[in-house]
């Protein structure tokens, strides 16, 4: 079957979809083969709208980007399918994750049950293309008792698992998360968590920095520019979210825009300060980097790593991945393109893509050991589309 596969992720940089051949019905006979794929970078009036939401958004704002993000989905996946010129009818499934406005993971020591929410109306979406989506992945696992994140873990599992020996699969998106996989036939179970932040707060300095006319380090430069405030380094390694032992979870609740204008405002930081800001991007890049390689350390070791393979926007950062290779001297890093066959930036769509054929066929998709659910569960939600694209 033919399934497109969507993501928006916590960067706010737009939508990735990929179209993808899936073969099988269960993980024993699985095979898939990448036929497309395509970004579409969010306009900056897009990107504030949701920031805006995440921050402060009441229910009526909340509403109308759900409805809203549904149309630019719809409408994304419509002129994806056009440039490829594949019609809709052959397309079996949308694979939608939607964008994150909030995540919460449940907290035992309280009793706090998880929350998520993820915008992007798949009614709105079926109606428009004639497909079926499967959307609201996220819920189904903190039913369980899960965190909801991280989902990719499962298919990294089943896609990239191989024979010679581990692999530590390391995304750095928005945040960072990395899957431990095991050798085939080791009888282990794979370990995955997010570590802590990616590319958010680095992408937050940026974007207060130049009023939003850029929206990433772009090739590090600032960072490069910049000195690392050591005091304000301690500090921020100095957070228990660190410390907690997988599974675990995190988003921008917690590594967001807030946290940076906070950080800015008690040094004095306006738009286009200078070098202050270039000090407090080089301090964010390390903070990253040491995060990451902290988690390592602390939960993935005594296991070997293996190879480390890179992919998301980090991956294009080489400061960031310059302090983290220093970080971990001796590990083997490699090129997510050799690895995966595809442009390793569609990594996450590609991932919802495969999720959805799992709900499909009822094959539950996620691993309590990296999200904490009760019991593997089915993920998502099901909107069967009208046959016939309305866009």
């Amino acid at each position: 079957m033919k399934v497109v596969g969507v993501m928006s992720g916590t960067s706010l940089d737009g939508l990735d979809l990929v179209l993808i051949e899936l073969q099988g019905s269960r993980p024993a006979d699985f095979s898939w083969r990448i036929l497309d794929c395509a970004s579409l970078p969010y306009a900056s009036h897009q990107r504030e709208r949701i920031d805006r939401a995440i921050r402060s958004g009441g229910a009526a704002a909340l509403c109308g980007l759900h409805v809203d993000l549904g149309e630019w989905i719809a409408q994304a996946v419509l002129t994806f399918l056009a440039r490829g010129k594949e019609e809709p009818d052959e397309v079996r499934l949308i694979g939608s994750h939607g964008q994150t406005v909030w995540h919460t993971p449940p907290d035992g020591a309280t009793e706090t049950r998880g929350a998520t929410l993820q915008l992007g109306d798949p009614a709105t979406i079926a109606h428009r293309t004639g497909i079926d989506v499967i959307s609201d992945f996220r819920s189904r696992d903190m039913a369980a008792g899960g965190h909801g994140a991280p989902l990719v873990p499962w298919v990294d599992a089943l896609m990239f698992r191989r024979e010679d020996g581990p692999r530590c699969l390391q995304n750095i998106g928005g945040m960072a998360n990395v899957t431990w996989v095991p050798a085939e036939g080791s009888g282990e179970a794979p370990v995955a968590f997010d570590s802590g932040p990616g590319n958010a707060l680095i992408d937050a300095a940026v974007r207060l920095m130049t009023a939003e006319r850029m929206s990433f380090d772009e090739g590090g430069e600032l960072a490069e520019a910049g000195r690392v405030d050591q005091e304000l380094l301690g500090r921020l390694l100095d957070d228990d979210y660190l410390e907690r032992p997988p599974p675990k979870s995190t988003g921008r609740e917690r590594y967001g825009t807030g946290v940076v204008e906070q950080l800015a405002a008690d040094r004095g930081l306006g738009p286009g300060t200078g070098a202050g800001w270039e000090d407090l991007v080089a301090t964010l890049t390390e903070f990253t980097a040491a995060s990451i390689a902290e988690g390592y350390e602390r939960w993935i070791a005594p296991r070997p790593f293996g190879e480390v393979v890179v992919s998301g926007g980090g991956a294009n950062n080489p400061v960031l991945m310059g302090r983290l290779r220093d970080r971990m001297p001796g590990v083997p890093f490699r090129e997510a393109s050799d690895v995966f066959g595809f442009d390793p930036d569609f990594k996450e769509a590609v991932a919802f893509a495969v999720l959805a054929w799992a709900h499909h066929w009822g094959v539950p998709g996620n691993l309590p050991a990296a999200t904490g659910a009760e019991e593997p569960v089915v993920l998502g939600s099901r909107t069967p589309g009208t046959g016939e694209p309305r866009g």
